[in-house]
């Protein structure tokens, strides 16, 4: 596969990555051994970088991704998070969104022991703490760098103005936000300008809008009831209705030319530029390898406008954020 830059500090990473937060039971029940071999598989294919968070499955993400990579660590880069919501040790939710100093560092040891590794390729805030000031934390997340704990920094989910004040306390990497064909508010609230003018690289996630966009998601009543999906606006029944109409708009382009409509998407988003990646989440090898096909298509210029006016924000039904995820900053 294809690499790319991911800022100006050094990082390269596949264009695409995995994404590992469906493997913790996020989206329904999973099969721990069926994640390993989609790992494994993930590698075989040229996937370099896998990304999670310390309070995906309360731990068990980063432990399932620890234990898949016994043996392959330096092949990969690892990616993972702290303080989306502030963990004990037994990875109980004790509290909000935490940035202070001693909670970083606390929270960069348990990722070591849980991913078993001595150093954390990309390590990101998950969400901002708005008690603490983000140059606090970054100033916290630069010393671990200097430690030799953490190799590069990343932000997930904020706003120009925080990258700006987080970049210039430690140098990012990278942002991490949502952006799909159904999430596209990255390309008109500055995030995307900002990331460029400052040299840092863009992590996209939920490239295929939660599964909506890889057709695996026909009705409201196929979502499993411990499926997160089902607290997501976009996914309520009368919401999800209408989407799957629009949907269904990029499987006819995607038929035209012989791929999925998944293999669209990504194909769209990867061509959007080559300091983005992407980076789907799946628990099977084939909806992986399918994913990782679309690394390799390239649209023309015709279809690249075909699929972006193919779906228009004030057609989608429903908001991207859930009511729990209060952190996510629009």
């Amino acid at each position: 596969m294809d690499t790319r830059s991911l800022g100006s500090q050094g990082l390269i990473s596949s264009a695409e990555g995995l994404g590992c937060m469906g493997l913790s039971g996020s989206y329904g029940a999973a099969d721990n051994m069926e994640s390993v071999r989609t790992i494994h598989r993930a590698i075989e294919l040229g996937v370099t970088t896998f990304d999670t968070a310390d309070h995906y499955g309360a731990f068990s993400g980063e432990r399932l991704l620890g234990r898949a990579l016994s043996g392959r660590r330096d092949q990969v880069l690892v990616a993972t998070k702290f303080g989306g919501a502030e963990m004990d040790d037994e990875g109980r939710t004790i509290g909000p969104a935490n940035g202070r100093p001693e909670y970083v560092r606390v929270s960069v040891e348990r990722s070591l022991r849980n991913l078993n590794t001595d150093r954390i390729d990309l390590y990101y805030q998950h969400r901002v703490d708005p008690r603490v000031p983000v140059e606090e934390t970054f100033g916290a997340l630069g010393e671990l760098v200097a430690a030799g704990k953490v190799r590069y920094l990343g932000l997930s989910e904020v706003r120009p103005e925080t990258i700006v004040r987080a970049h210039t306390a430690a140098p990012l990497s990278a942002v991490e936000s949502e952006y799909s064909l159904f999430a596209r508010e990255v390309e008109t609230n500055g995030v995307l300008r900002t990331v460029r003018e400052l040299g840092i690289g863009f992590v996209s996630y939920a490239p295929l809008g939660r599964g909506l966009l890889t057709g695996g998601v026909p009705s409201a009543d196929a979502i499993a009831e411990q499926d997160l999906r089902r607290i997501f606006p976009r996914f309520q029944k009368e919401n999800l209705d209408a989407n799957l109409a629009l949907v269904e708009r990029i499987t006819r382009i995607a038929t035209d030319l012989g791929v999925t409509s998944a293999q669209i998407a990504l194909a769209w988003l990867l061509a959007r530029g080559n300091d983005i990646i992407a980076i789907p989440g799946t628990r099977k090898r084939s909806h992986l390898e399918e994913n990782v096909a679309a690394a390799a298509l390239s649209l023309d210029v015709q279809t690249l406008q075909m699929v972006s006016q193919a779906v228009r924000n004030d057609e989608i039904s429903g908001d991207r954020a859930s009511a729990l995820d209060a952190g996510i900053q629009r």
